[in-house]
């Protein structure tokens, strides 16, 4: 080898395995000296080396080390300035993660020794924290995929089901123990026989990235189940993996989605790269803040110094507009592309991640002019949650420029009031259906910009929405302060579990017509897994620190009606191409079926005028919808039934679909034939689907 390491080190962060050892080289612009430490695999608390690294080009520090292999664990030591008030944080006491670590190896919890004395902000801390810190792994990279490749599978085909890779399985006892929560457990056959049937397509997987437990939350006996507090960006969380060693657990990764490609399922990674786990000053030193404070995020320079901005809630920012943060992002990203395999990815506070180096929302940031035109990460789903906190453009919906498709938080808080029954929403319920033209048509977005979504795993469950006229959050240990209180949900008479036959009639009847308005909307449908099932978190709607049986899916019951239902309601929209119509509606009239693509109706079948829609007591109305063949949606959100008069003469005949008044919802093909011009009741807080058979479904005119 040359002398000089950085002459044939490859100038790009991370570990290179070559025959010979290993390339590591890391990023730290400020830092005025450098370590590799590398510890022993069978006792990773036990130093074995320290090489003084070189600095090289571009900032970046490098060292070759003889004879190294896979399961190798290793940290950094930056030494440099203390200066907080410059956003100058270097302490050589604190090990410091690689944020290019392919694997971590130790628990993830917020010891004190990764803190400073006082906080960061006070003094550097002269407690050496080697033997109990993290350790990053180095990893083999070579893996046989078999000819695996990506599903590939349309926006207007897709069907996304959110989940977590841990709570989905834990108490699944159709496998083996050892493998319950894990991402073995996920690509089990039982598991992906259920997903088929059920008719998804795309796994949402909550944060898989390494993250920390909060130390606030282990106090109170809790942990931060959700993920949201990455500090691993190349590392999958090593406590979902049944394997034990580093090689191991990202070869287990790699085979979940080998087997889930396999059955046509994608696999879309819910990713954290507006902020990390290090918080404010007062957090731990892990990684970007020992490196390069000032680089890796985003500060405000005033007269008492530097400070950290927080627009993401957790402390902290990463400042995607500088070189540093921005390639660590785009280098991540195409890691799970190119190899893990994953299909796509959910931006968590995507405003954030777009800021520019004003700190404002752009369009043309250097992250999303840098995404779309890579090779690479243009041709993958992107979504975004297109809002982050705390500033006058925090809120994006509709913001986002091409390929990015985006959680609709409009479509969920609109469809959520419709059939909560709130005065005046009818109008904006409509548009959310017709793919909310108004957030993305303006700027030439397809319909198909819009994931809609009524639940998430952030808020109540479905069940829950329809159970619970407020939040029951105690469990967490805040005193209910914490969680959404704007839910726009419904108790039906009874808070919580109730015996009442009525009331647990109405609530699987919202829960129909919920799902029922999901699958016929224009826009990409998002189920959060459970719903199907009927699961509850007793209403509980923020149980990010509940990794416990509130958050776990039970498989030992479920609600077998609804499950049946959420079947057909998806198979129904994959049959009908005009539930996943790619176009907005334009009104105008197909010559060959005499309709206008879509149609607005009364319950006397004469059409809806303008001034009709901003009724504020209007709750019933039809969307007769032109195809191969036509269907008519029928909307009752009020509290008594309603007749509506069939379009039509004597030579049409229509057959019911689905009525969500009814148990299970869906009726035998053609069972139910009814002439045009009849009038047909349609329950009280219900949905029904309408076929055209045969004959002109002629429309009354008005207005």
């Amino acid at each position: 080898m040359p002398s000089d390491p950085a002459i044939c080190a490859p100038n790009r962060p991370g570990v290179t395995l070559t025959p010979e050892g290993a390339h590591f080289v890391v990023f730290a612009r400020h830092a005025t000296a450098m370590d590799l430490c590398l510890y022993s695999p069978a006792d990773p608390k036990q130093e074995t080396a320290r090489v003084r690294m070189t600095r090289g080009e571009r900032d970046l520090w490098h060292a070759f080390v003889d004879k190294v292999k896979s399961g190798q664990l290793y940290g950094y030591r930056a030494h440099g300035p203390w200066m907080p008030d410059s956003a100058l944080r270097y302490n050589a006491n604190k090990l410091l993660l690689d944020p290019y670590a392919l694997a971590i190896v130790g628990k993830p919890d917020g010891a004190t020794g990764m803190l400073g004395s006082g906080g960061p902000n006070v003094l550097p801390g002269a407690y050496d924290n080697g033997p109990e810190a993290l350790k990053s792994a180095v990893v083999e990279n070579r893996f046989n995929w078999r000819g695996d490749t990506l599903p590939a599978i349309p926006w207007r085909d897709t069907v996304i089901y959110e989940m977590h890779v841990k709570g989905f399985t834990q108490k699944h006892l159709g496998i083996p123990k050892k493998l319950r929560g894990t991402y073995a457990g996920l690509a089990h056959p039982e598991v992906i026989a259920y997903l088929k049937d059920l008719g998804v397509t795309s796994l949402q997987l909550l944060p898989v990235h390494q993250h920390l437990d909060d130390q606030f939350l282990l106090e109170k006996g809790l942990t931060n189940y959700w993920g949201y507090n990455t500090i691993g960006f190349f590392a999958p969380h090593n406590e979902y993996a049944a394997a034990k060693d580093p090689q191991g657990q990202v070869n287990e990764f790699k085979e979940m989605v080998r087997a889930l490609h396999a059955s046509g399922l994608e696999v879309i990674l819910d990713v954290v790269y507006n902020h990390t786990a290090e918080g404010d000053e007062r957090g731990p030193t892990l990684m970007f803040r020992g490196l390069d404070d000032r680089f890796y995020y985003r500060h405000s320079f005033g007269e008492h110094g530097a400070s950290y901005i927080n627009i993401t809630g957790c402390g902290n920012a990463v400042d995607s507009a500088t070189p540093a943060a921005l390639r660590l992002i785009l280098d991540s990203l195409r890691y799970w592309v190119t190899e893990m395999h994953v299909d796509g990815f959910r931006f968590d506070l995507a405003v954030t991640v777009a800021r520019d180096q004003h700190d404002n929302y752009d369009a043309n940031s250097q992250f999303l002019a840098a995404v779309a035109q890579d090779p690479v990460l243009s041709q993958v789903k992107l979504i975004a949650e297109p809002w982050d906190i705390f500033r006058m453009d925090s809120y994006q919906v509709g913001g986002f420029p091409e390929p990015w498709r985006e959680l609709n938080g409009k479509y969920r808080d609109s469809v959520r009031r419709f059939w909560a029954g709130d005065e005046g929403s009818t109008a904006e319920f409509a548009k959310r259906i017709c793919g909310s033209q108004d957030a993305f048509g303006w700027n030439s977005r397809p319909a198909l910009s819009s994931v809609n979504f009524l639940t998430s795993h952030d808020g109540f469950t479905l069940m829950d929405l329809v159970s619970y006229a407020s939040k029951h959050n105690e469990a967490n240990g805040e005193d209910n302060r914490d969680g959404d209180n704007s839910n726009h949900s419904v108790s039906c008479g009874v808070e919580g579990p109730t015996k009442d036959p009525r009331v647990n009639s109405l609530r699987a009847r919202l829960r129909r017509s919920l799902m029922a308005t999901l699958m016929t909307s224009v826009g990409v449908p998002f189920i959060n897994a459970g719903d199907e099932r009927g699961r509850t978190q007793k209403g509980n709607n923020n149980a990010y620190c509940q990794d416990n049986d509130l958050s776990w899916m039970d498989w030992s019951t479920g609600d077998e009606e609804m499950l049946d239902f959420t079947r057909r309601i998806i198979a129904l929209r994959k049959s009908v191409a005009s539930f996943r119509r790619t176009q907005f509606f334009d009104g105008l009239v197909n010559p060959a079926s005499g309709l206008a693509d879509v149609t607005w109706l009364e319950g006397n079948a004469t059409l809806l005028c303008h001034e009709e829609w901003h009724d504020p007591h209007r709750s019933f109305f039809g969307a007769l919808l032109d195809g191969s063949p036509p269907m008519l949606l029928i909307f009752n959100r009020g509290d008594l039934p309603q007749n509506f008069s069939l379009p039509g003469s004597g030579k049409t005949v229509w057959s019911l679909v689905f009525d969500t008044s009814l148990t299970p919802g869906f009726v035998a093909k053609d069972s139910r034939l009814i002439d045009g011009g009849v009038a047909f009741q349609v329950k009280a807080s219900s949905m029904v689907c309408l076929r055209l058979n045969e004959g002109p479904a002629l429309v009354g005119e008005s207005c």
